[in-house]
């Protein structure tokens, strides 16, 4: 198909320069189009007559056309459904269990479908409830029962084709499963079955029927509870509007997206600067309507063809840059083209940013590119730049010449969701809302540090592989270029390598400054799996596969390891249901399996320790080649944690090492393993040099801190400050305590449960947060992961107080030493916690989103979802 542009739309753009048309748009910074829509002249893109509608299945009536799947052998027997007021309940037990000795128990149900064409339809949308006590780990999604029955006595699925698969979500809550319905795997990933070789070819012909497959894990009965199944065509988002700004996603990056309907032309009246250069990202909605894009300047010297494509791939994004500076200074009609052979072919311009020579803008210092490098869980005494006895960051005490250094920087949680939330708005987690669930997103009134930076002009990107670091958070917002999973062939343990990797090409296509770029690296993270050449610094091979056992060979089986043994022990829900603490559970299971608690602990610190080398060889790469690419002296790059290194490793292996062992009822969220993080920010000739500063701070003075040194208006609303002060050494800073809290909201009752902390000098105390109860009333169950329940026989919630020069790991409390200041720290955090719900009471918290079945594979792979 050549590329056409329709004659109207020609005559449109030519016409324009000719009328009065508004003052044009400049681009002193790098200038977001999809953010000036409404300054944009647009024709065409109309949307088509009758467009396609979701079909939906609620089973909070009767649905009789679902029925519970064939199994094979016929020794299995189906799923057993029955309905609820709500719901379709789907129970798996000692019937369905397999005969492959997996112990797995599987079943599925199915609908007729009136032989769609797969290709047409977008999604799968599962609305489903599971709690706690069930096994039912994973849902999958399946097309076309057999023609053909197997004449084995082997299990078989009773489908002909596997889909995308999802980990279950086990609170009680009601989950949104997102699963893709154009897209088929031969080898059934998650359904634990090979398909035989007549199964292996790509799939022609019809969709005759719909399944879901369920399987329980661990072999034990367990339901889950389904309240409705929608199909989803491609394009009925898009149906409701001629054109506007989605979020896209393609191959695992998001991006905003300009769509419009061919055929279409959008057109911006515009100064072009020096060195003018657009960039943007192709995609279309199928490739059964493929589009031409082009790109045409109008001026008074006639129409110029700049660029024309005709894409046909839906799966990723076609990245393109395209050449202006040939109308350097002059005003002229820029206009996005699309055509189709497709009436009402949608076409998607992926982030169209025009941009310029980073020059400086009469007479003001240029802009300052600004890179936040978050190493997900790294526990600051765990680094040789705090002084750890292993060389595990020399990179970093390398890099400390060259900036500043805190010594007693804190995470305001300790996990990544309520953490990275908060320095991402300089509020505490409260304020935003508190946890509710995976897919809790930041309130609107609350913009992120991405959104002031996009607001001011720069180019903003994120680079993660962590999906509490994502759009599960709302941390797509006023982000260009955002990707929080990985790709096919990319693992979580060379993040830090395959996310700069994605940077320098970000660049490469949007060369454009100033910009911000964060990246969350989960090098470190559970499972901690060390790469060479850091594999084997630390822990030597014998002892690397006792613990994690050994590797696949060919015709080998792999070796269960003692990491295995005690992940498949049951007892995990007690921990999730706050029942018993993570460390109780893994003291217990390990002394079960007779292995040798000191040891464990010991490996599992050795491997965290070679993956915290790997990043810290990376990160030094990664600043090297700043400098041979010329861009360091304008960077500014802050290098810190989200939390220490429990979350990052549940077993919490550093704690597990006292001996004695502490009790589960002391601790507190400021122990120096948990939230004491790393935080070094170096700015070039804005900054001292070599400065290490002993003061306690937080990250919640992170964005008012980085506001700061790029000269960009200060917070309306912030429980944080900048610290820029403090770093020049001005005599009027000053000290304040640091401010911790970690709360969620009981699913029963809304309410907040969790702690609030102080750190104080020489003193730190935890206070427990409860609802109020009446007399005699049993506790509330304790939040999740802790299990403190630290009450006082008059069911009031109990203060403890630790002495941080003499524990800095909160071993034992110090309550009965000093209990005037047990009062005195009581009564401030009750005061505290009334200000932080008078500051939540200006939010109205944020919706859920739901998460793809790629982002809660991954927090699954993190240790988050079992």
């Amino acid at each position: 198909m050549a590329p056409r542009v329709t004659v109207a739309l020609l005559l449109s753009g030519l016409l324009c320069l000719a009328c009065g048309s508004p003052t044009p748009l400049t681009v002193e910074m790098p200038l977001h189009l999809e953010d000036h829509l409404d300054a944009a002249t647009i024709t065409g893109s109309e949307v088509p007559a009758n467009p396609p509608q979701p079909v939906e299945w609620r089973f909070d009536q009767p649905q009789p056309d679902w029925k519970a799947s064939p199994q094979w052998p016929p020794t299995v027997d189906a799923a057993t459904l029955a309905r609820t007021g709500e719901a379709l309940r789907v129970t798996l037990t000692d019937p369905n269990r397999t005969s492959d000795g997996t112990l797995i128990m599987r079943g599925g149900i199915h609908v007729d479908l009136p032989d769609w064409d797969r290709g047409e339809w977008a999604d799968v949308v599962i609305r489903a409830r599971a709690d706690s006590a069930s096994s039912v780990s994973f849902v999958a999604l399946l097309f076309n029962l057999r023609e053909l029955w197997p004449t084995t006595t082997d299990f078989q699925a009773p489908f002909q084709f596997g889909g995308q698969n999802s980990p279950i979500v086990r609170d009680g809550s009601i989950q949104t499963y997102r699963l893709r319905a154009d897209w088929s795997s031969n080898t059934w990933t998650g359904t634990g079955v090979t398909p035989r070789p007549e199964d292996m070819r790509r799939w022609q012909g019809p969709w005759r029927q719909l399944g879901l497959w369920f399987g329980s894990a661990d072999g034990t009965p367990g339901s889950i509870e389904l309240l409705s199944v929608s199909v989803v065509p491609k394009g009925a988002v898009y149906a409701d509007a001629p054109h506007g700004v989605r979020d896209l996603d393609r191959g695992g990056v998001l991006r905003p997206a300009v769509f419009t309907h061919a055929p279409s032309r959008l057109g911006w009246r515009l100064r072009v600067p020096e060195g003018g250069q657009l960039g943007v990202a192709l995609t279309t909605l199928t490739e059964r309507a493929p589009v031409t894009f082009s790109v045409i300047v109008s001026s008074t010297s006639g129409d110029t063809s700049l660029f024309s494509e005709i894409v046909t791939d839906e799966t990723s994004w076609h990245v393109r840059s395209i050449d202006l500076s040939a109308f350097a200074g002059r005003t002229v009609d820029l206009s996005l083209h699309t055509e189709s052979e497709t009436a009402g072919a949608i076409g998607f311009w992926g982030s169209p940013i025009l941009s310029g020579h980073a020059g400086a803008r009469a007479g003001r210092r240029r802009p300052p590119d600004m890179i936040l490098y978050v190493i997900d869980g790294a526990g600051a005494d765990l680094m040789s730049l705090y002084g750890y006895n292993r060389p595990t960051t020399p990179n970093l005490e390398r890099l400390a010449a060259e900036g500043v250094v805190f010594e007693r920087a804190h995470s305001n949680s300790a996990w990544t969701k309520p953490s990275t939330a908060s320095f991402m708005t300089s509020l505490q987690h409260s304020a935003l809302g508190g946890f509710r669930g995976w897919g809790d997103q930041i309130p609107e009134a609350a913009p992120t540090m991405a959104q002031r930076f996009h607001a001011a002009g720069y180019q903003t990107a994120v680079f993660t592989f962590h999906p509490n670091a994502g759009r599960g958070s709302a941390l797509n917002r006023g982000v260009d270029r955002f990707q929080d999973r990985s790709g096919p062939g990319q693992a979580h343990e060379e993040s830090s390598r395959l996310l700069q990797a994605e940077f320098w090409g970000w660049r490469e296509a949007f060369p454009g400054s100033p910009y911000w770029a964060h990246f969350q690296l989960t090098d470190v993270h559970e499972p901690q799996v060390p790469v060479p050449p850091f594999a084997g610094l630390f822990v030597d091979a014998e002892r690397r596969e006792r613990f994690m056992g050994r590797p696949p060979a060919e015709d080998v089986a792999a070796g269960d390891g003692w990491k295995q043994q005690v992940g498949r022990a049951p007892g995990w829900e007690r921990a999730e249901r706050g029942e018993m603490s993570l460390s109780a559970h893994y003291r217990e299971t390990l002394a079960k399996l007779g292995i040798d608690r000191i040891e464990f602990y010991d490996t599992q610190r050795g491997l965290y320790d070679e993956t915290m080398a790997h990043t810290d060889h990376q990160l030094g790469r990664f600043v090297d080649r700043l400098k041979a690419a010329g861009e360091w002296e304008n960077t500014i790059l802050i290098v810190t944690a989200d939390h220490g290194h429990p979350a990052g490793s549940h077993t919490r292996f550093g704690r597990e090492l006292f001996d004695p062992l502490p009790p589960d009822t002391e601790g507190a969220f400021f122990d120096s393993y948990r939230t004491r993080v790393p935080l070094m920010i170096l700015a070039p000739s804005r900054l001292p040099e070599g400065v290490r500063i002993r003061e306690a701070v937080s990250l919640v003075d992170l964005l008012p801190t980085v506001l700061d040194l790029a000269g960009l208006p200060p917070l309306e609303r912030t429980q944080g400050r900048s610290l820029v002060p403090l770093m020049r050494g001005d005599p009027g800073w000053e000290t304040r305590p640091v401010i911790l809290e970690q709360v969620e909201r009981d699913v029963r009752t809304d309410e907040f449960t969790g702690h609030i902390e102080i750190i104080d000098g020489r003193w730190g105390a935890s206070l427990e947060i409860w609802p109020e109860r009446a007399p005699g009333e049993p506790p509330v169950q304790p939040s999740r992961w802790e299990a403190k329940a630290r009450f006082h026989e008059d069911g009031q919630p109990r203060l403890l107080l630790y002495d941080l020069w003499e524990d800095p790991f909160t071993l034992q409390n110090v309550n009965d030493r000093y209990p005037e200041l047990v009062e005195k720290y009581t009564r401030l955090l009750e005061t505290q916690w009334q200000a932080h719900l008078a500051m939540a009471a200006l939010y109205e918290p944020g919706r859920q989103v739901e998460l793809s079945a790629e982002q809660l594979e991954t927090l699954r792979a993190l240790g988050y979802i079992r």
